[in-house]
């Protein structure tokens, strides 16, 4: 298993905020379109976060590693939840949301500032508090076979 840190070189940095979308209002992390990027990068280089509507990936949080859907609203991408498990992340309704307990337990309120780390494109990410550094342990994420599958059974 690999470590990276959050100001790390390999590291992008992008300032993302927290709102609040759907029938709960519960907070949420609203993330940039590809396009708004090249003025969020707070540190690192990205073109692109590597996610759309629908994807599962691991969201680093505190060194706890959880899985998130991103998904898509009439304003752009968001990540809703935090859940222990991809089946979880699948289902929201099943188990303990740790993102909106995590943005509780800061006092992170609507349009205030986050900051996503990528550390693998498409597979994971860590969020972090704007003037905090991480440690992210990494272990490599499926092979693009075992990928495909994957998704393939997520429909």
């Amino acid at each position: 298993m690999a470590r990276v840190t959050s100001d790390d070189e390999s590291v992008a940095s992008v300032r993302v905020t927290v709102a609040r979308s759907g029938g709960t209002r519960k907070p949420c992390v609203r993330l940039p379109n590809d396009d708004e990027l090249d003025r969020r990068v707070e540190s690192g280089f990205a073109d692109a976060l590597g996610l759309a509507d629908g994807d599962l990936v691991r969201l680093i949080v505190e060194r706890e590693t959880y899985h998130a859907r991103i998904v898509s609203d009439a304003s752009g991408r968001l990540i809703r939840g935090a859940y222990d498990n991809r089946r979880l992340a699948r289902t929201p309704g099943e188990g303990e949301n740790r993102l909106v307990a995590w943005l509780r337990e800061h006092d992170r309120e609507e349009d205030d500032s986050l900051l996503l780390d990528v550390v693998e494109s498409g597979d994971a990410y860590g969020l972090r508090l704007p003037g905090d550094r991480a440690v992210y342990d990494v272990d490599a994420g499926p092979s693009g076979s075992l990928a495909d599958i994957a998704r393939d059974l997520d429909g």
